[in-house]
């Protein structure tokens, strides 16, 4: 909880189309990837565990992309704070799961793709959880 209201997940997801709170620690939303030569739009949830504000948390990303296929991976976050800015680390990685079409695309492009969506959440995150003054 940030400010006595839900962490704003919404506004860390890059290319999220729309989200809905399911709970305090929990949403769904509808994102739209590009990974390697591939473009879905995955259906999915988020939730935040191991909550210990504003030091870091876990998070877990499941979506479904029809034909394109499934994914889940989540990420033990830290977040450190140095010189008036914040800094997020991804200290551990749950197993990734992958399948359908998306996991015939290879380890490169998916693994590209998520380090580009990890650093584009956890840039966003910070900014949100302790913007720069």
């Amino acid at each position: 909880m940030i400010d006595g209201e839900c962490f704003p997940l919404r506004r860390c997801i890059p290319r999220g189309q729309s989200f809905e709170m399911a709970s305090p620690t929990e949403m769904t939303a509808t994102v739209v990837l590009k990974v390697g030569p591939a473009k879905a739009t995955f259906s999915g949830k988020l939730t935040l565990a191991d909550i210990d504000a504003p030091s870091g948390d876990r998070i877990v990303g499941e979506g479904a992309g029809g034909v394109a296929g499934f994914a889940k991976d989540g990420a033990k976050v830290r977040l450190r704070r140095k010189n008036r800015s914040t800094s997020p680390s991804c200290t551990t990685r749950s197993t990734r799961k992958i399948g359908g079409k998306l996991a015939q695309l290879g380890a490169r492009p998916i693994d590209s793709t998520s380090r580009k969506l990890a650093a584009d959440f956890f840039e966003n995150r910070a900014a949100v959880v302790a913007p720069s003054s």
